[in-house]
């Protein structure tokens, strides 16, 4: 598509976000903003998926770990068409209703997983990845098309870089070569302490590769769209391994006030 026309869908991915956080008065925005045009590439343009069946047992799956950010993936739904209106977005932490502060895969269709402590989504996504491949070895045959032939992508923060249990899931990737299992690693140095700096400066990009990840780093998250693309085509390629695409990000992008703060 045109540059202007995805910067649109973009900013709305921002906008509804931010609009659900703000007439709930409660929620992250900062998550959602940065990363919207990640999203965009993945949802777009990447994803095989189909919000009239959103059961369909071979589409790609998708978890955000970093689930307090859940109004991204709730924009995301909306405006892909699944049952998810716009008074549904209006309705964000309200009691009762379909959008819950975090995603809850009973509440809400087409969320796969319920997520929000930090680190549990990548490991449901290790478990999405490997289910795959099981699948994948025991029902397709040389002779006819694959039944089972899906990705699984999961958008993680640094919160779930620094809990134990991501490095746990992700070091049993590794060893098992899930090659369709596609992390995207949200690199926005901002954790619920503050700045990383104070507490998490480690090479995250070298830990995965020790564990058996092909890692890719995408310098500017913020507006290098071609360049997120260019990375989930190489994850693709890459079959022999899982993926972590580092991307650069600033939490709260477009914000005048809220960019890069915690």
């Amino acid at each position: 598509p045109p540059l202007p026309q995805v910067e649109k869908c973009i900013n709305a991915i921002r906008f509804l976000s931010i609009d659900g956080v703000e007439k709930a008065k409660s929620g992250h925005p900062g998550l959602p903003m940065g990363c919207a045009p990640m999203s965009y590439v993945l949802w777009n343009e990447a994803m095989t998926h189909n919000p009239a069946d959103p059961k369909w047992v071979n589409r790609d799956r998708f978890v955000l770990s970093a689930g307090h950010g859940s109004m991204l993936q709730y924009s995301l739904l909306h405006l892909c068409g699944y049952d998810l209106g716009i008074e549904d977005l209006q309705q964000f932490r309200q009691w009762g209703s379909k959008t819950p502060g975090h995603p809850e895969n009973f509440e809400t269709e087409g969320v796969e997983v319920t997520t929000g402590p930090l680190g549990t989504g990548i490991c449901n996504a290790v478990g999405m990845a490997a289910a795959e491949k099981h699948l994948a070895a025991r029902f397709n045959k040389p002779d006819c098309e694959p039944v089972i032939d899906h990705y699984t992508y999961c958008i993680m923060g640094d919160g779930c870089n620094m809990e134990g249990v991501s490095n746990e899931a992700a070091s049993l990737a590794g060893h098992w070569g899930l090659g369709k299992l596609i992390a995207l690693y949200d690199d926005n140095h901002i954790s619920i302490d503050g700045h990383t700096d104070i507490s998490f400066t480690e090479d995250v990009g070298a830990r995965y590769e020790a564990l058996g990840w092909h890692v890719i780093h995408v310098a500017n998250g913020n507006t290098d769209y071609d360049a997120i693309r260019a990375a989930v085509e190489e994850a693709k390629s890459v079959t022999d391994k899982p993926t972590l695409i580092k991307i650069t990000t600033l939490i709260g992008y477009g914000s005048p006030h809220k960019a890069d703060t915690h």
